[in-house]
């Protein structure tokens, strides 16, 4: 029997110099880097975690500090190695790590010099990687400095924790590291953007201040919950639970407030600046650390009316593999068994949304709420007419001779088949909040009312029937005030008949 020859073997070990450059170009943004590295400190126990910038001076520098377990010298040198740990190994609960990558390439994406200075059992310990050092060494060579004394942030660092130190951050100039003015108002516009991201991301941390606390330049971040869990106007689905490889998946429904349920800044602040056409959809989290959010994973489309829906789904770290989990931790792909699953879902709180919206339109098209406008489907095609039977026109044109009513409803008619269907499209697909019926002036409004009051008093409905019912249409709604001023006006003066 013939033998196989012995393999032959050939070093294969990276340039540093290369390969750690390599590292800078995952894909890292400034929010998702310093979001790694909170990870981090999550991970580590942390329950205060400060994020300190100084932009201002010759050698600006990020700091990030936590009050977490802190680390021994060995254990330090381990997690400043590049991939310090297997992905496939089996990780606490808490443990919002994923490749051992993320330090180092969090990091290095931003900054050319990266400190980690870390406390535990009283004693402190340092290293530094520095990409211009490895440029000139070539070598996998972290360095130990002996006296960190003057390093940024290390008065911050207490008895326990450790501290993260960006410096050299020419990735965050914009190529303006000769002009400390413009380099400054750079980075702290990036900074003050990558606010509202650790806001979203760690809400469920920062949700309950004894868990975790972060600051930013000594200002306590705010949750900013997605959901809008603490307004009542929410809807909510009960939880589903999907078993998958041992583990599960949670999955909740949400559908949000109409916008006048809301505050204005409160409607703004969870659309964020794509708004909330961009921002419906799935919101994945592992750990309770947000991953992923506003896409519905190619399973459909993004629209209007679906626009208030919002799915949270809940995994382990256990599933990293299963959702395709990046480096970064900011993108993921869906398992097909839950694929199946959340066509399902889609189906139900995409109507959910739909009947929010829907449902205070329909109340303008209510035959019994004396609608202005008169909403009709015919060859599948909708259209908006003025209803002519309302009161405010019906009366009025039954004031006037027969010419001059005749005239009066063509210039109604007229009107209705100028409705700039087109404009309103395209403001209802951008900006819907802003649209807003018009005011009418006082004489028109005591019209209105009058015309209004008459024939449902003539219906022999009851006052608080009326006043329910006028409540919930245009122009009466908008200028409520008025309304009821006009009609205790007219009712007082019958009753002294």
């Amino acid at each position: 029997m013939k033998q196989k020859k012995a393999s032959r073997h050939a070093d294969a070990t990276p340039h540093a110099a290369a390969l750690i450059e390599g590292l800078r170009d995952i894909g890292y943004s400034l929010e998702t880097a310093i979001s790694d590295i909170i990870d981090n400190s999550i991970t580590a126990g942390a329950r205060q975690i400060r994020i300190i910038t100084e932009t201002s001076v010759d050698e600006p520098f990020i700091a990030v500090v936590d009050d977490g377990s802190g680390m021994t010298e060995d254990e330090l040198v381990a997690a400043m190695r590049p991939g310090s740990r297997n992905p496939l190994s089996p990780r606490d609960a808490p443990d919002l790590g994923r490749f051992g990558l993320g330090l180092k390439s969090a990091s290095f994406s931003q900054c050319r010099r990266l400190t980690v200075v870390s406390r535990k059992v009283g004693k402190t310990s340092a290293a530094i990687w520095d990409l211009d050092d490895v440029a000139i060494r070539n070598e996998w060579m972290v360095q130990l400095p002996d006296d960190i004394s003057g390093s940024p942030g290390i008065d911050e660092l207490g008895n326990t924790g450790t501290l993260v130190l960006w410096q050299k951050l020419d990735r965050l100039t914009g190529g303006m590291s000769h002009n400390a003015v413009k380099r400054a108002e750079i980075i702290n516009r990036r900074i003050a953007e990558a606010e509202r991201h650790l806001r979203l991301v760690f809400h469920r941390f920062i949700e309950t201040p004894k868990r975790l606390s972060i600051e930013l330049n000594g200002r306590q971040l705010l949750p900013l919950d997605p959901f809008a869990t603490s307004n009542p106007a929410t809807i909510s689905d009960p939880e589903e639970v999907l078993s998958l490889n041992g583990s599960e998946v949670k999955i909740k429904s949400f559908t949000l407030p109409h916008h006048r349920q809301m505050s204005t800044t409160d409607w703004e602040d969870i659309a964020g600046p794509e708004g909330h056409l961009k921002s419906q959809g799935f919101y994945l989290y592992r750990g309770e650390r947000l991953i992923l959010h506003g896409t519905w994973f190619g399973l459909c489309r993004q629209s209007e009316l679906s626009k208030l829906s919002r799915v949270r789904i809940d995994i382990p770290n256990s599933m990293d593999a299963d959702w395709k989990i990046d480096v970064k931790k900011s993108s993921a792909q869906l398992p097909p068994v839950v694929r199946d699953r959340l066509r399902n879902v889609i189906e139900r709180i995409q109507n959910g949304s739909k009947r929010t919206y829907l449902k205070r339109g329909q109340k303008m098209v209510d035959n019994k709420r004396l609608p202005m406008w008169n909403r009709i489907l015919a060859d599948d095609k909708i259209h908006y007419k003025p209803n002519i039977d309302h009161p405010a026109f019906s009366a009025f044109a039954d004031s006037l001779p027969p010419d001059l009513r005749r005239g009066f409803l063509n210039c109604i008619a007229l009107v209705g088949a100028s409705l700039p269907v087109e404009a309103l499209h395209a403001d209802m697909a951008g900006t819907p909040e802003q649209i807003v019926p018009d005011s009418v002036d006082e004489d028109t409004l005591d019209q209105a009312v009058k015309a209004t009051l008459s024939v449902l008093l003539g219906a022999n409905k009851d006052i608080n029937e009326i006043m329910a019912l006028m409540k919930d249409v245009d122009p009466f709604r908008s200028a409520w005030d008025g309304t009821q001023r006009i009609i205790a006006a007219t009712i007082g003066s019958k009753e002294k008949k």
